[in-house]
């Protein structure tokens, strides 16, 4: 029996982080305080208003505290708990997506690309944008006035003629020196500029060149100046934001209904409307509009680039604290404001009606998928428990870089973060039997173990003999009790003439083409294909780049060079003689002798 008088006796008035944790010894719920004792008794008053906060106290067994320097150091061990225990009453936002952003290479005629992850030099990086999309039509505004490449160098440096993109005028074609280095690199300092935030010296530059040009009578270049002017001030009409032209925001607005949370983002970066994007928390039933903003933003921002003013149009309880940090991590003023006036209510009302949309989609959205798993449900006979669908499936060329996937359909959606890939070694290549046992034997023995939810069901990418493994697997790690199928495709491989094996049944069942729970089916099983090939691919590509040469010690990076620039390619190292090795500069005799050795 939980008793509360005794635990808080022993709980310190200092800052720190607390745990509630339930009989099942389960973490559900982590929360911050400058003074721990104060934080924790408000949870044991005889009136505590929130249904929410009632039903969680009722659970707690005991409760764990870490005492931390300051509440900023305690803010930062809080967030990192949320996202690695996911607590039953903390709103939970989940986004394992780093944000992209627009590349300007560093080549000699540097190109426009699409960048997610770490930045290297020499090359420049513009964003953070909110999403791919936003990244992709910006690449595509930018060819249009400015008209850089966005070919991989591979393809710029073998160019004999134009491609397409110079055909439409969204390319100046510096591969066949149509236009001058020069010139080049005064279009892609425009185009930095631009993305910079400075159009108005772009928009001069370019009056500039146009009068320039008409003076001297070379009224089709002035032409090319002038439209490009033009299709700028176009730009600025539809994306530039007038309270923030000089600087960055982001606006941040809550819409909460039928008891589900939306979050929307917008994001301005050098006065330009970057776009949007909608977040979805786990575990929001009951939270108030103040207490979502403020958990998003603790969660959203402090391993992400952070502008210097966030507008939530709500006060928020505390926000001076995570001001206070975010200003020390970034090492310059960021405020967090619920001021919205002006045009600042323009854009906080845009945000809400894109939160309003999007929550309206995710909940139609929410419901199809729940009407498709009750005609699953139905149509295979499944019990009314079903929630959780685990999907397995083998991808490989010829046997080579085995690949077996797993995805997840739980809580009505596809659970991308619970995702897992296998890459299957030890086995006769091709042999998709013993790859499938690898792949549910890895799997299953530590969930089995306590280490993982337990599916209600596993499909498996296959007929009867994959499904015969399965049952082998799941009786040999201790979890007989789930129910196995197997999907094998129909005549032809058409989508809808799938069959489906059940262990116990002779016969395939076939459910007819047009029933919603075959539809839920076919999305999981391709969404299960489509992971693993992706998997597979990138195994492939990986080790058909590996050099044999690298396994050889010592066989350097300016060795390995020289030997494949001295014979052509690995193909002629190979056919070398150990006489022919040893005459190139840096390989002696017995390191010659040592890589024909290992070559053959």
């Amino acid at each position: 029996m939980f008793d509360a008088k005794t635990v808080l006796k022993s709980i310190p008035d200092l800052p720190g982080v607390y745990r509630m944790i339930n009989s099942a010894d389960e973490v559900i719920y982590v929360g911050k305080a400058l003074n721990l004792k104060k934080r924790v008794s408000s949870y044991f008053q005889k009136n505590i208003p929130s249904p929410r906060t009632r039903m969680m106290v009722s659970q707690i067994a005991r409760i764990e505290t870490t005492v931390t320097g300051s509440e900023a150091e305690a803010l930062l061990l809080e967030n990192n708990l949320i996202k690695s225990l996911m607590p039953r009453y903390n709103v939970v936002f989940r986004d394992d997506k780093s944000y992209p952003y627009i590349m300007l290479s560093g080549d000699r005629f540097p190109r426009l690309a699409f960048h997610r992850g770490s930045q290297q030099k020499p090359h420049q990086y513009y964003g953070p944008f909110p999403s791919a999309l936003a990244v992709r039509e910006s690449i595509q505004l930018l060819q249009k006035v400015f008209k850089l490449r966005t070919c991989e160098n591979t393809v710029f440096s073998n160019r004999s003629r134009p491609c397409l993109q110079h055909q439409i005028d969204r390319c100046t074609a510096p591969c066949v020196d149509f236009i001058s280095e020069d010139d080049y690199k005064r279009d892609v300092s425009h185009a930095a500029m631009f993305l910079e935030g400075k159009e108005q010296q772009v928009l001069d530059d370019l009056s500039e060149k146009m009068m320039e040009a008409a003076e001297q009578q070379e009224y089709e270049l002035a032409a090319v100046y002038r439209d490009r002017i033009q299709s700028l001030r176009q730009v600025q009409q539809r994306q530039f934001v007038t309270d923030f032209r000089s600087g960055d925001a982001d606006v941040v607005a809550c819409v909460i209904e039928h008891g589900a949370v939306c979050v929307n983002l917008v994001m301005i970066r050098g006065g330009r409307h970057l776009g949007d994007r909608s977040f979805f928390p786990k575990n929001a039933e009951g939270c108030d509009e103040a207490s979502a903003l403020m958990a998003f933003l603790e969660q959203h921002y402090l391993d992400r680039p952070v502008p210097p003013l966030i507008i939530t149009g709500v006060a928020l309880e505390d926000s001076e604290v995570l001001e206070a940090l975010l200003t020390e991590q970034t090492r310059r003023k960021v405020q967090i404001s619920a001021y919205a006036g002006g045009d600042r209510r323009v854009w906080l009302k845009m945000a809400q009606t894109n939160a309003e949309i999007a929550l309206r989609q995710h909940l139609a959205q929410k419901a199809t998928q729940e009407t498709r798993l009750e005609a699953l449900r139905e149509a295979l006979e499944l019990p009314e428990s079903t929630q959780r669908i685990e999907c397995f499936d083998i991808s490989h060329t010829m046997g080579e870089a085995t690949v077996a996937s797993c995805v997840v359909f739980d809580k009505g959606a596809m659970q991308n973060s619970e995702y897992r890939r296998y890459n299957i070694e030890g086995i006769t290549p091709g042999d998709d039997y013993a790859a499938m046992r690898d792949a549910l034997t890895r799997r299953y023995k530590k969930i089995a173990a306590g280490e993982g939810k337990v599916p209600d069901v596993i499909f498996i990418d296959g007929g009867k003999g994959q499904l015969g493994i399965a049952e082998q697997v799941m009786m040999e790690v201790g979890l007989p009790g789930v129910i196995l199928l197997g999907i094998a495709k129909g005549e032809e491989r058409k989508p809808g003439l799938e069959q489906l094996f059940f262990p116990d049944r002779e016969e395939p069942l076939r459910v007819p083409a047009d029933n919603p729970g075959l539809h839920l089916l076919q999305q999981i099983r391709d969404e299960a294909h489509r992971f693993a090939i992706t998997g597979h691919r990138g195994r492939r590509a990986k080790a058909r780049t590996h050099s044999s040469l690298e396994d050889i010690d010592g066989v350097g990076a300016k060795r390995r060079q020289k030997l494949l620039v001295r014979f052509g390619g690995l193909a002629g190292v190979r056919n070398a003689s150990i006489d022919e090795l040893a005459q190139v500069e840096g390989i002696s005799e017995t390191l010659a002798q040592k890589i024909y050795e290992e070559l053959h």
